[in-house]
């Protein structure tokens, strides 16, 4: 049975829908309203823009009209008679009576906030903002654990799209070997958005936001935020993103003995080539009469076999979410280990004294690192880059340490990253999924 009925029976049985609360109301969380709206079961029942004129536009564009500002008494009270409410604060929206609350600002500083305002106040979270997860997931993921809420990042991102075909390969039977995504234009990492601005216009996207695509950064975010979630390693450092087709995944990622050009199985990596937007694992038939029965299906050859995905949906499928915590109690993605990390690489000569001005900006682009090799460099982590003012200069194409700069610790972002890895050093931090003792988890932040 599918979400839809299931949310529609719990509706029935409570008397009440899902009651969904969503911080952001930009594009992508204007088209996750109007997904969130279609949806049988579940409400969209309050929205938080800074500027609340849009998250107003996005709800009446959903067709939703009885929307009301006001205190927080007459919002509670609006909420609970069924109607619809808006806020410029995000951290208030976590205090209302919602049961879900998904967070759609694409800004890590916020994403990291309102994780965990909400799940200190008892609520599930969704993130669509994968930079946070990246950067401070698992430390997100320990605080779920020990309220009892459940913690996610949204469906319809690669990483989750991916995470899912991984399992369906691993509850097929088969050994899984690979795991990635297609990049849908060449790596340029010194690309900026002023360099991309004309490009940029005649797409109508963000200039940022398109740099972070074409510099790489996106990608890297996306992959080893996958490893974090499938325990799967990077093939190696900024891994090898070959040129390959739908039609060779499995002879490109496959191991080198036999051909391919992985050196491990058991591993994530990207490919250029007409296999974006989609995402693929590469899966092995150890025993010949799978084998045998995957060609006869017409599979290929064999013993390596591609799984292919040819969409990711973003926020058109990121409802499937709400199903996967409320009903099956479950998150779509989080870590469950802490493979790899994503360090700030200089895009061009900086010097000390320049304040970096993070994702998709003039100066960093971001590099996937075996999470080791970035603690043992302590080579500073992409999401938390906003947040630092150079004190040294740093070589253009160089990894920029916690060295060289100095954080903004008034951001949440830094400090639950410096709680993580202080947990991580101490080994409290598994990525298990049995609950985490809050006493260890204070003690050994304190040391």
């Amino acid at each position: 049975m599918g979400y839809t009925a299931r949310l529609t029976e719990r509706e029935q049985r409570l008397g009440r829908p899902v009651r969904v609360g969503l911080v952001g109301a930009g594009q992508m969380g204007t088209g996750f309203i109007a997904q969130i709206a279609r949806q049988q079961g579940v409400d969209v029942v309050a929205v938080a823009d800074v500027a609340i004129e849009r998250a107003e536009s996005a709800l009446r564009k959903a067709g939703i009209d009885d929307v009301i500002r006001g205190s927080h008494a007459e919002l509670v009270t609006a909420i609970e008679a069924g109607g619809h409410v808006v806020l410029d604060d995000g951290l208030a929206l976590t205090k209302l009576p919602v049961d879900m609350v998904i967070e759609v600002s694409g800004v890590p500083e916020v994403a990291a906030k309102i994780a965990l305002a909400s799940l200190l106040a008892g609520k599930h979270v969704a993130l669509m903002t994968v930079e946070a997860d990246v950067t401070v997931g698992l430390l997100l993921q320990a605080v779920a654990k020990q309220t009892g809420a459940i913690y996610t990042v949204c469906r319809g991102d690669e990483p989750v799209e991916c995470l899912k075909l991984v399992e369906f390969v691993e509850d097929i039977g088969l050994e899984v070997v690979m795991a990635g995504k297609g990049k849908n234009n060449p790596l340029r990492q010194d690309a900026t958005p002023t360099s991309l601005a004309e490009e940029a216009q005649q797409k109508g996207m963000n200039p940022r936001m398109l740099c972070s695509f074409v510099d790489g950064t996106k990608t890297m975010i996306e992959m080893a935020d996958l490893a974090n979630a499938t325990g799967l390693e990077l093939t190696r450092r900024s891994m090898h993103g070959p040129e390959a087709s739908v039609k060779t995944l499995q002879d490109v990622f496959k191991p080198v003995e036999d051909g391919g050009i992985l050196e491990a199985s058991g591993v994530v990596d990207y490919a250029t080539g007409d296999v974006a937007p989609g995402v693929f694992v590469i899966g092995k038939a150890t025993h010949p009469v799978v084998h045998e029965e995957l060609s006869y299906l017409k599979m290929g050859d064999g013993p390596y076999f591609s799984f292919y995905r040819p969409y990711h949906l973003a926020s058109v499928e990121a409802v499937l979410s709400i199903g996967e915590v409320m009903i099956d109690g479950q998150p779509s993605l989080a870590p469950r280990a802490w493979k790899a990390d994503v360090s700030a690489m200089a895009k061009r000569d900086l010097v000390a004294g320049e304040r970096i001005d993070g994702i998709g900006g003039e100066h960093v682009y971001g590099d996937a690192v075996p999470a080791a090799e970035a603690r043992q460099n302590r080579e500073l982590p992409i999401g938390l880059a906003s947040a630092a003012t150079l004190v040294r200069d740093v070589a253009k194409g160089t990894a920029i340490t916690y060295d060289d700069v100095t954080l903004d610790e008034t951001r949440t972002i830094v400090l639950l990253r410096k709680l993580q890895d202080v947990l991580l050093a101490a080994g409290v931090l598994d990525g298990g999924d049995a609950p985490i003792d809050l006493g260890a988890l204070v003690t050994a932040g304190a040391r």
